[in-house]
């Protein structure tokens, strides 16, 4: 069936994060402007997992609840259809998101002052996980040439025999550089880790938004039988299907002695290895019931990306889009025009009234670049790319 991408709820006064923080650093910003920073969508949810929610309200009462044989089999069934490999049911904990899933897995795989290394331009959370526990950022750059990114491997293999590092924050697919790790790339990481007994946390939530022509490889899917207790995977359905505010991600952890540490050390913060009940419904609704809607917005998603990519490439020449593989980011470099990062983030806001996620915010390899939110309208990202056009031409930059 088809469903609506056009519209958009009105998220002024809802509490939302980007929403909040773009009205802080701008109050007069117009009201046709929307944020293109924090990585949640300006999209309506699925209609199936709402009438699961209304549903659930009708049915009552709101109590203690646990996850269902239901939501289990919904969460592997999944990983099944789409990523074409079958977890064990008892691999399964439960995190509210997959930010507290890295801090506690910093916490039960390291000790204070240990290194874990990282893959900048990443992710901003990964070495906030790694810095508020208390252990040491290891960085290990990726390599941007004309071909795109790519993972520095002697980097790597030189950083992960040093014993004070202790695991790899994997984001694949890659946040925010667009790549999606072919399966070479990924056992080729995997044997340098192994070597060195490098536990690997690999971070996957954007597994299912993966672009036209591009295939996401589960690191589980490179791993031998005996080779899977060195590895954490972290999933969830909140990416997919916009539904971060009601905090589930599932966490797959072989290992035995390495889930229950996991659990253990959720315990000590009074959160178990539970969720809300809310967001068990949803999860299954979403797993089960949302393949379709899934597969249109991919299309919106590629259809948002060409559009963004061929007007720059026509209008701000010098600028350079990275391909997009997968994730609904746009990862574009402004070096070209030779501003600091805070000149380029003071000209992004206040003369093409564009909020985005600062590329300096990512780590190194960062500065110079911004990354673009996708996951809304077209209108709203051709309205966005002719904002920043007109205001380059007015300054001389296009």
């Amino acid at each position: 069936m088809p469903y609506d991408f056009t519209n958009r709820a009105d998220r002024r006064s809802a509490g939302a994060y980007k929403w909040d923080d773009m009205l802080k650093r701008d109050p007069s910003v117009p009201e046709d402007v929307i944020p293109l920073s924090v990585a949640d969508m300006e999209l309506s949810n699925p209609p199936e997992v709402l009438e699961a929610l209304h549903t659930l309200l009708d049915e009552g009462p709101l109590g203690y609840t646990g996850p269902t044989d239901a939501f289990y089999e919904a969460c592997i069934s999944w990983q099944r259809r789409r990523h074409e490999w079958s977890p064990e049911r008892e691999w399964i904990a439960l995190s509210p998101g997959v930010v507290p899933a890295f801090h506690n897995a910093v916490r039960i795989l390291s000790e204070p002052g240990d290194g874990i290394i990282v893959q900048p331009p990443v992710y901003y959370p990964f070495r906030s996980a790694i810095e508020r526990n208390g252990r040491t950022v290891v960085d290990n750059p990726l390599v941007l040439d004309e071909d795109g990114y790519h993972i520095d491997f002697a980097g790597l293999e030189r950083l992960a025999a040093d014993p004070n590092n202790k695991a790899l924050l994997l984001c694949s697919p890659h946040n925010p550089v667009g790549r999606v790790w072919g399966a070479d790339e990924l056992r080729r990481l995997v044997d340098i880790c192994l070597a060195n007994d490098v536990f690997i946390v690999s971070d996957e939530i954007h597994d299912d938004l993966i672009m036209p022509g591009h295939h996401h490889t589960t690191i589980a899917n490179v791993l031998a039988a005996d080779e899977l207790p060195r590895v954490m995977i972290c999933t969830a359905p909140s990416k997919t299907f916009n539904l971060a505010g009601v905090q589930c991600s599932v966490i797959y952890i072989p290992d035995e002695g390495v889930r229950e540490s996991f659990v253990a050390e959720f315990d000590k913060l009074a959160c178990g290895n539970s969720l809300n009940i809310f967001a068990y419904r949803a999860c299954t609704a979403a797993y089960t019931r949302c393949e379709g809607w899934l597969d249109e917005l991919i299309g919106l998603i590629w259809h948002n990306y060409t559009a963004l990519r061929d007007m720059f490439e026509q209008e701000l020449p010098g600028v350079r889009v990275l391909p997009l593989e997968g994730t609904y980011l746009m990862w574009a470099d402004f070096g070209c025009w030779g501003l600091a990062d805070e000149e380029l983030e003071a000209f992004m806001q206040r003369e093409a009234r564009l909020f985005l996620d600062e590329g300096h915010i990512f780590g190194a390899g960062g500065s110079g670049f911004e990354r673009f939110n996708l996951a809304c309208p077209t209108a709203d990202i051709v309205a966005a790319g002719e904002r920043l056009v007109a205001a380059a031409r007015a300054h001389g930059l296009a």
